[in-house]
């Protein structure tokens, strides 16, 4: 079969004389790749080297099991020796506080069994027995909340009257009616006071 072809003005002539065979319908084409896939394909196991596998599946979860049950009694174990030691620090906690205060007492003990010569003497046994205290407080950190003359706080001071005064100056503490303490920088209790309202200031 003859084929033409113009290139740059000449013409020439191409015999296609040989052509390919037609394909055989029965031939099939063999996949590199499956053939590759085969040969990379491990052998079936035998029921022999798959109960063997097995076993040793079974091991390692009986292993990893026993570990996982040894690690969570580990940790109770140190969750309750953790309870146990804060209960037995706020115990000793508990305990030197109250050996702090023990002196008050006997102190309040032996003024109850004397016999005071004067309303005087009582008082001067009375106003020892609050230093002793407040001494023993002190040492503990709790100390006293100022108040009286000082600017009237929200956070410090519990305002029960605002009372009018000339002289007083305006939201300043006249009258402490129950002395505040904070332990170290916490309040326990705020001072319940009386506030000066004084409008010319």
């Amino acid at each position: 079969m003859p084929y033409k072809k113009e290139n740059g003005g000449s013409k020439a002539e191409l015999e296609l004389d040989h052509e390919l065979p037609p394909a055989d319908g029965n031939d099939e084409p063999v996949s590199q790749a499956s053939a590759q896939g085969d040969s990379d394909r491990p052998a079936p196991l035998n029921p022999a080297d798959m109960q063997a596998e097995l076993e040793k599946v079974r091991t390692e979860r009986a292993a990893f099991l026993d570990r996982a049950a040894r690690l969570q009694a580990e940790f109770d174990n140190f969750r309750k020796r953790n309870a146990r030691e804060q209960q037995d620090y706020r115990d000793y906690a508990l305990a030197d506080a109250v050996k702090t205060l023990l002196p008050i007492l006997d102190s309040l003990d032996r003024a109850l069994k004397t016999n005071a010569a004067s309303l005087e003497d009582f008082h001067a046994g009375i106003e020892l027995i609050d230093k002793q205290f407040h001494d023993s407080l002190a040492k503990l950190g709790v100390q006293p909340v100022a108040a009286e003359s000082e600017t009237f706080d929200p956070n410090l001071h519990q305002a029960i009257q605002m009372v009018d005064s000339d002289e007083a100056e305006d939201n300043h503490v006249i009258d402490e009616l129950q002395r505040g303490y904070k332990l170290k920088d916490r309040l326990l209790r705020p001072a319940m006071v009386r506030v000066a309202r004084n409008p010319k200031n």
